[in-house]
């Protein structure tokens, strides 16, 4: 929206925050990544914990790979839980039990993508 207000002379740019948070490359890279992420996760069975953490992981490290493009400022705190909360809710969805997936090791709910995020 605010891209649009740009465009169109309704907002002045130096009140433009959002363009410089979340630039379109960013999107476009975060987005791809998701993308990625949602065609793998209908292929995953609940108690495959194996591939789960896999998949969990690679989207993972992509996320990073794009923090790390965006010299590691892509992710603020919100977007972080944003983030943190999709993996888990698109897992759920395809009928992932997260909190038995993560007890079974070790882990709390919330702890599934620790091991490899460095956002």
């Amino acid at each position: 929206m605010e891209a649009a207000e740009l465009s169109a002379g309704t907002l002045d740019p130096d009140c433009a925050c959002m363009v410089e948070l979340f630039p379109e490359e960013l999107l476009v890279e975060t987005d791809a990544v998701l993308d990625v992420f949602d065609a793998e996760v209908p292929t995953l069975a609940e108690g495959d914990d194996t591939r789960i953490f896999a998949a969990v992981e690679r989207v993972i490290l992509a996320l990073n790979a794009v923090n790390d493009a965006h010299d590691e400022c892509a992710f603020e705190t919100d977007e972080r839980e944003q983030l943190c909360a999709y993996i888990d809710e698109a897992l759920s969805e395809q009928g992932v039990d997260v909190a038995a997936l993560t007890a079974r090791h070790g882990l709390g709910r919330h702890e599934l993508t620790d091991r490899w995020r460095d956002w």
